[in-house]
């Protein structure tokens, strides 16, 4: 899964990539979050990249980062981590190439389903998600920082 995560489509006739990130694009990470989420520390952006079966693909517009999913693999599943398209890019149709490609490398590799957690109050992407088939399957209380509770979603994948 190195090689072939290099993908290219045209849209809007500018050139779009979805490419597998290394640990020198740490910064690149860290900088993207920090812009968007505010999720993780570098320090944490660190460790991502050091746990075993942890891929990190970014999605660029021309050479601009505008998305980031982190997903790991374990067994026959994969759990998506991190999901993000930039702002200025959502409603875009970029997230769903983004959630396209990651569906289909997981498919590819045989795996059974995908796995994330996200927001109850998060309606936007709750709403996403769905749209890709993923189910609600549990729910995390007080799972945020916040207090708000996380919902457990599932996808099972078609695999060949």
């Amino acid at each position: 899964m190195t090689q072939d995560l290099n993908f290219l489509t045209h849209k809007h006739n500018k050139m779009i990539s979805i490419k597998e990130l290394k640990v020198k694009d740490i910064d690149l990470c860290y900088e993207f979050d920090s812009n968007t989420i505010s999720l993780w520390s570098k320090k944490q952006w660190a460790d991502e990249f050091k746990k075993e079966g942890t891929k990190i693909v970014g999605l660029f517009f021309t050479n601009l980062v505008i998305g980031i999913c982190v997903f790991q693999l374990v067994l026959d599943e994969a759990q998506i981590n991190y999901f993000v398209v930039n702002k200025k890019f959502r409603k875009k149709g970029f997230g769903s190439l983004l959630m396209s490609y990651l569906i289909k490398k997981c498919e590819k590799l045989n795996l059974n389903k995908l796995l994330l957690e996200v927001s109850l109050s998060n309606v936007t992407a709750e709403r996403f998600y769905t749209r890709f088939d993923f189910s609600t399957v549990g729910t995390r209380k007080n799972y945020y920082k916040d207090g708000s509770h996380a919902l457990l979603k599932e996808k099972k994948l078609t695999t060949k």
